[in-house]
């Protein structure tokens, strides 16, 4: 029986779209918001435009570098052997054979059942920015490709999910890179999940998809290809695990060059002191080796002492002859860390783009200096798609609020501080009086200087005090108006949670299952035929 798998649907959840300048948008960083919005001072560090035009730089520029795509299709073959996936999905593999293919590729660790909404919007960005270049450039063939980076082994930053205000986490008990963990400890999380998601139509539908990844799969990473290829099939998406003797097999050149003659530190250091100069920090924070070595349930670094080469936290220490010999033999051993895996990505796919969320981009500006030193093309940086989506439900509510959804980007106490005066009109301002007050002390002072000049510090000090109880009274009566409008203040409080949890997007907390459950597959094809990639704004999905 073929693996379960979601359909492309031509009937969409109606929405009302609205869009926000990024610059508008103050949950992002200053530096992702330089780069959304075109800052010039932040040219020099990367190589092409992230436009249609940009791109048909690129594609003459990637014409000149090489790439081994017999042995990244074999690969390609391999790991789908396990896996049922569709038509167009087999012909993008086929297709990196020919030398007028490209890629387009984003990249995310194996976050539990796909994590927050930006790794689904990360990949619809990437599917949508192929089929932009496709219609631009139709002598060009363009294939999305989603990196399943199973080799981190940050577990704490990818063990849960929050789904509806609750949060699953994970207890794997293990160690190590988390695509090596064994999905028979996800069968706590698995129940959780189906309990939070409810009876609905689509609730069961998205956790049979789920139950079917994690089950059917020993390994975690091999789960997470399963889930994402489900979701994504369809459309053409292939989903690459690159980790694996063969591939790194190519790439031991560079591993060499890395680990014996710390390549990539200085250019780095050097890329990160010139971005420091124009008022931007400091991204990622290079070694001078770059690389871990990964054990059965470890993956520590390997650092160079005197005369050897020690991996931390363990007993094993080698010459450089046998650290030689032990890459030659087990370049699978040898994981890339933040500095080098934008390296192994490139070097292995005819890429044009890497596309990415902000603190992305923010580590790959880092790296057009590192990428030149290696003599390795260096792609279009292009920021994922941001999104809000407001369920019908809310939507009303806001609206008998007498506020829009462009509100609520404000921070909580300055939203319902504007609620609360738009309601009582000028009835908690106290301006006119403290204008009276500053005159009636401004007459007293002119009269005290008169008499005695010494005398005008004290007149202004009793001034002060005096606008001091004056500015305490309208603070009271600004929490005697919020009392009058507790109900509503209590819904501001609930909305502006829900949609910026914690104070930030909710793209970085909600996880896919909680809008699944409610909108069924709709939610992405929804959302997959309003994103748009290559723009400079913030999508609103207003529910109707």
């Amino acid at each position: 029986m073929p693996d379960a798998a979601i359909p492309v649907l031509e009937s969409l959840i109606e929405v009302e779209l609205k869009t926000l300048p990024y610059s508008a948008v103050p949950q992002l960083s200053v530096k992702d918001m330089a780069y959304a919005t075109g800052d010039e001072r932040l040219k020099p560090f990367y190589a092409f435009e992230p436009s249609l035009e940009g791109f048909g730089q690129a594609i003459e520029e990637r014409k000149k570098f090489e790439v081994n795509r017999g042995a990244l299709v074999e690969v390609l073959k391999a790991q789908y052997s396990h896996l049922s996936a569709g038509n167009a999905v087999h012909s993008n593999i086929e297709a990196l054979l020919d030398s007028n293919t490209f890629t387009v590729t984003t990249a995310h660790q194996p976050n539990l059942f796909t994590g927050p909404l930006y790794y689904i919007y990360k990949i619809i960005s990437t599917l949508n920015l192929a089929e932009k270049l496709k219609k631009t450039y139709p002598a060009y063939h363009f294939v999305p490709v989603f990196i399943n980076s199973a080799e981190d082994h940050d577990f704490a930053e990818l063990n849960h999910a929050h789904l509806f205000g609750k949060k699953i986490i994970w207890e794997s008990g293990e160690q190590g890179p988390i695509g090596q963990m064994q999905t028979s400890s996800l069968k706590a999380p698995l129940d959780e999940l189906q309990q939070i998601l409810g009876n609905s139509v689509g609730a069961g539908e998205i956790f049979e998809l789920i139950k079917e990844a994690y089950t059917q799969h020993t390994h975690y990473a091999q789960a997470t290809t399963h889930l994402v290829n489900a979701l994504f099939q369809a459309y053409g998406l292939i989903v690459f695990d690159p980790n694996g003797p063969e591939l790194k097999r190519l790439f031991i050149p560079i591993i060499k060059k890395e680990i014996f003659e710390n390549a990539s530190k200085p250019h780095v250091e050097a890329t990160t002191a010139a971005l420091e100069a124009i008022g931007f920090s400091g991204q990622a924070f290079a070694r001078d080796i770059n690389f871990f070595y990964l054990g059965a349930q470890s993956r520590e670094r390997i650092v160079k002492q005197g005369e050897y080469f020690e991996v931390l936290n363990t007993s094993l220490k080698f010459t450089a002859a046998e650290m030689e010999a032990e890459l030659e033999m087990h370049p699978e051993r040898f994981s890339p860390n933040v500095v080098t895996r934008p390296l192994y990505q490139e070097f292995l796919l005819p890429n044009l783009a890497y596309v990415g969320g902000g603190g992305e981009i923010a580590y790959w500006l880092e790296r057009k200096q590192q990428f030149a030193h290696f003599g390795l093309f260096y792609p279009v940086l292009v920021r994922r798609n941001s999104a809000l989506w407001i369920d019908k439900g809310s939507a009303n509510k806001i609206e008998k609020l007498g506020l829009s959804v462009l509100d609520f980007f404000e921070e909580t106490d300055s939203l319902i501080k504007a609620y609360i005066e738009r309601q009582a009109g000028d009835k908690l301002h106290l301006d006119d009086e403290k204008n009276k007050l500053l005159q009636l002390f401004e007459s007293i002072k002119e009269k005290a200087a008169k008499v005695d000049q010494t005398l005008v510090s004290a007149v202004m000090a009793e001034h002060a005090k005096q606008l001091k109880v004056i500015e305490q009274l309208e603070g009271r009566l600004m929490r005697a108006e919020k009392q009058r409008h507790e109900t509503a203040v209590s819904q501001i409080k609930a909305i502006r949670e829900k949609f910026f949890p914690g104070n930030g997007l909710q793209e970085r907390q909600d996880n896919l299952g909680a809008f699944y459950s409610k909108y069924g597959s709709a939610f992405i094809s929804t959302l997959k035929a309003h994103l748009q990639p290559l723009g400079q704004d913030f999508f609103i999905f207003i529910e109707k």
